[in-house]
């Protein structure tokens, strides 16, 4: 279906995952496709992928992904993917090594966004991407991967 280029323009990328998800209701297989689709992707990334809110356990629990085994759960709250998921704000960190707190489930990440996935002002995870190079995310990635998650937050 896809050819192994870079995409350059979050447009195109969205596009593809929308015609990748939106004939499908199941969660899981959405979350899949849409890990899949950024890890082959964006450039320079080392790990992609969801944690799924539990609720009853106030965590966030490992979902699909793309990359190295990583961390199961995360409490809410805590490292950038718990931080950014209680505040319901973007977070891109340029040194992981400087934010405090920071959980090191790979050692060569150096960089991260991460992108809280709520619906309806309920929270159902995040989207958790690593980078092995400093300062990789920007502005026009917080603004894409926004727009990427708000696309299939109408499909799970």
């Amino acid at each position: 279906m896809f050819t192994n280029i870079e995409i350059k323009d979050y447009d195109t990328l969205n596009k593809m995952l929308k015609s990748l998800i939106e004939d499908e209701t199941d969660r899981i297989a959405n979350l899949s496709n849409a890990s899949s689709l950024l890890n082959y992707f964006l450039k320079d990334i080392n790990w992609v992928g969801f944690y799924l809110y539990e609720e009853s356990s106030n965590e966030l629990v490992l979902g699909p992904f793309q990359g190295l085994p990583a961390c199961v759960r995360i409490e809410n709250g805590k490292g950038v993917c718990g931080t950014a998921f209680r505040g319901n704000d973007i977070f891109i960190v340029d040194n992981v090594n400087e934010f405090p707190g920071h959980i090191a489930c790979d050692a060569n990440s150096k960089s991260e966004i991460v992108v809280p996935l709520y619906k309806d002002g309920k929270g159902i995870g995040v989207l958790d991407i690593d980078a092995p190079i400093y300062d990789r995310f920007t502005e026009e990635d917080r603004n894409g991967l926004k727009t990427f998650v708000d696309t299939l937050i109408n499909y799970i």
